[in-house]
């Protein structure tokens, strides 16, 4: 008997709580039936219209975040003037980086497609950590090369070049790769042609230096992806995804007041976005 009068003892409790609030409903239900109707629809309506617009910015900055172009390069190979140039237009004088940037970029065609830039700092104790934070989110990947100074940073810049194409992570989710060859304004710059080729010989140095290499000396957890095919002298065309060159400016070529060479790279984001 005590058992069974227990159930309905709570639904008691249950309707005593429901009742305190029961004034309150009646209230509210008054209140809503005294509102001019026309006023209800207009407050129902701007509701509508802010949920939406939030809704709307929240998928767009998914879709943004999800189309991410990463300039990655060494110190001083021109990547964060690159970054303003695309931005605005605008020559602007820059200084080492220690952390990322990142702006929406509208790219240039008729279906109002943007992207998302991020320009990574070219610090050799900070490349490799703030690549591993975006990699897994990049879209494209632009490695920016100073051409002038390519001849002397050709070791530098292949093994950092090296690490990023072995990346399984990079490799997955990066079906774009550009090499911007930098600063063609200068003199003494390389073609893209030529860096594409000596990058290739030491590329293919590193790829045997690397497998020859104790494997009790990789503290890593993941195996890096085979760089081109075995017993061939390696070449980008061997890569899963397109590696592709272009030549480019981000300084002008007579001064800062003149506007940047970078038509070709503005090209290649309107076409990848």
């Amino acid at each position: 008997m005590l058992m069974a009068s227990a159930g309905p003892q709570r639904v008691r409790e249950g309707g005593g709580a429901g009742g305190a609030f029961q004034p309150y409903l009646d209230s509210l239900r008054q209140e809503l039936q005294g509102t001019d109707p026309t006023l209800l629809s207009v407050g129902l309506a701007l509701v509508v219209v802010l949920l939406t617009l939030v809704l709307w910015k929240l998928i767009r900055s998914r879709r943004s975040s999800q189309r991410a172009v990463l300039l990655v390069g060494l110190c001083d190979s021109g990547k964060t003037l690159l970054f303003v140039r695309l931005l605005t237009g605008l020559y602007r004088d820059t200084q080492t980086s220690i952390t990322y940037s990142s702006a929406v970029y509208r790219v240039n065609n008729n279906r109002g497609n943007s992207l998302t830039l991020i320009d990574l700092p070219g610090n050799e104790r900070l490349r490799l950590q703030f690549l591993e934070r975006f990699k897994a989110s990049a879209r494209a990947v632009v490695f920016v090369v100073d051409s002038a100074a390519f001849q002397r940073e050709v070791k530098d810049v292949a093994e950092f070049l090296y690490q990023v194409l072995v990346d399984s992570v990079g490799l997955k989710n990066a079906p774009s790769f550009l090499i911007a060859c930098n600063k063609q304004d200068i003199a003494m710059a390389k073609s893209a042609k030529l860096i594409q080729q000596q990058l290739e010989k030491e590329l293919n140095t590193l790829r045997v230096t690397r497998s020859a290499a104790p494997s009790t000396l990789d503290t890593s957890n993941s195996v890096p992806a085979q760089l081109g095919k075995r017993g061939k002298e390696f070449e980008f065309s061997q890569l899963p995804l397109k590696v592709e060159f272009l030549e480019c400016s981000a300084k002008g070529g007579k001064g800062d007041s003149d506007p940047a060479d970078v038509q070709d790279l503005e090209k290649w984001l309107a076409k990848i976005s």
